[in-house]
């Protein structure tokens, strides 16, 4: 197997809301857009799909479903920075700034329809 490309499909109810979010908090295109989808990307990250809930192309066992219980986590390079940056673009921020005893610090965004964004960083132990 050679994979070219990762994605993550979620589902939600506005599909142009979320896809809105990700372009303007977090520099994504749209790369292809038809009603009730949309494929977004970015060079350093993986691609996101929105689809709109009750869409065909989904299992029917599921197409009713809402993305639920995930987290779409970026690493990102400077989390302070990105913290205040997203802070000042009014972008809700659902979970502040803190660090996990397992040396992660994060924050957590929530898009229109729900689906939480955690930016994240890894603290390195000082005696390391």
């Amino acid at each position: 197997m050679n994979i070219t490309s990762t994605a993550v499909s979620l589902t939600v109810d506005d599909v142009s809301a979320s896809a809105a979010f990700l372009v303007e908090h977090f520099g994504f295109q749209e790369a292809a857009t038809a009603d009730g989808f949309a494929s977004l990307v970015r060079e350093d990250a993986a691609h996101v799909i929105f689809l709109q809930r009750g869409t065909e192309v989904l299992p029917e066992g599921v197409r009713e479903q809402r993305a639920a219980g995930v987290i779409l986590a970026f690493t990102v390079t400077d989390l302070d920075a990105e913290f205040e940056r997203l802070r000042s673009e009014g972008a809700p921020i659902t979970m502040a700034l803190r660090e996990e005893p397992w040396g992660e610090r994060l924050f957590q965004v929530t898009d229109p329809n729900g689906v939480v964004l955690q930016l994240v960083a890894w603290v390195v132990p000082e005696h390391q």
